[in-house]
């Protein structure tokens, strides 16, 4: 379990106004998805708090998704674009306040290199819309040994039936 104080070091969370810490969207430019929409109509189609994160690479307050504690068998997708993304067979309770997972579906994501805060990490995001979904460190349990630390708000859980 990660405590607290070295859980916001390594994913660097600034908290600001409204929960929130809003990064700017780098490295757009050279990159295509399959699912595009102007800003306005992202404005449009996502919350506010889904906009701020997926868009400008926010991140939600820890401890503040209720997908954190979900513990149904079920599917993960991307708010933004209804891919699937991760597995509740994957998903383990890291204790930083993100809902994490140990491996992502195939073909769902794609990563980055992120240094902002000063810091080397590795962002994740959907590799069809290109979402900011989160950050994967290699701190996770076995197998992988990977924790990917997703933004909840931007996820939509789907139980299996």
């Amino acid at each position: 379990m990660v405590s607290r104080r070295n859980m916001i070091l390594r994913t660097g969370a600034a908290m600001l106004t409204g929960g929130l810490a809003i990064l700017g969207r780098r490295g757009f430019a050279a990159e295509t998805f399959e699912i595009t929409h102007t800003d306005a109509e992202w404005k449009q189609r996502l919350t506010a708090v889904q906009y701020a994160i997926l868009r400008q690479e926010g991140t939600e307050r820890p401890f503040s998704s209720p997908l954190d504690h979900e513990k149904r068998a079920g599917t993960y997708f991307c708010a933004g674009c209804d891919l699937a993304a991760f597995s509740s067979r994957n998903k383990f309770d890291s204790g930083t306040g993100w809902p994490s997972f140990w491996q992502p579906l195939p073909n769902a994501i794609a990563t980055r290199t992120d240094t902002t805060f000063g810091m080397k990490r590795t962002e994740v995001h959907c590799r069809r819309c290109g979402g900011h979904l989160g950050h994967v460190f290699d701190d996770g349990p076995k197998p992988t040994g990977l924790r990917y630390c997703m933004n909840g708000a931007v996820l939509t859980f789907k139980p299996e039936i």
